[in-house]
């Protein structure tokens, strides 16, 4: 809900019936689209071993997806064709229009990967990509002598 402490104009503009619902959705966090493509949603974290990237991806089989690694980035691309009934009369259409769907999503990585173990798997909707850290990306315990 939009709240104005400040006195002055944007009182009026914050009394308005819609003002909340619009700042909202002005400010709310959604997937980036461009020429009509969307990139999906992702999460990416680490632990000592490897980084984790997580995406949605509903409606995408493996073979729709095309995963690659270049230096220290990650790109994820997928394409998927939806068909439509001609004689259907959309009310509200947000998921996709008829034909192909494509996006490509590339991440840079902040740490070497050991490119021959990545693994990536989808499930229920949603890619993991699981990147294994290269040795010299992991902690080391360095001991400590006396002199």
């Amino acid at each position: 809900m939009l709240t104005c402490r400040v006195p002055g104009m944007f009182n009026e503009f914050a009394a308005m019936p819609d003002a909340s619902r619009m700042m909202d959705s002005f400010f709310a966090t959604t997937p980036s689209t461009t020429a009509g493509r969307l990139f999906p949603a992702v999460n990416v974290w680490e632990d000592e071993q490897a980084l984790y990237i997580e995406a949605e991806l509903p409606g995408y089989a493996l073979e729709d997806l095309d995963i690659s690694t270049l230096g220290n980035e990650v790109t994820i691309a997928g394409t998927r064709t939806e068909t439509a009934p001609e004689e259907a009369t959309f009310h509200r259409r947000e998921r996709m229009t008829s034909g192909a769907s494509q996006f490509k999503r590339t991440l840079r990585i902040g740490v070497p990967i050991e490119v021959e173990k990545v693994l990536a798997k989808l499930e229920r909707g949603v890619l993991t990509i699981t990147l294994p850290k290269a040795e010299a990306a992991k902690p080391r315990r360095i001991q400590v002598k006396a002199a």
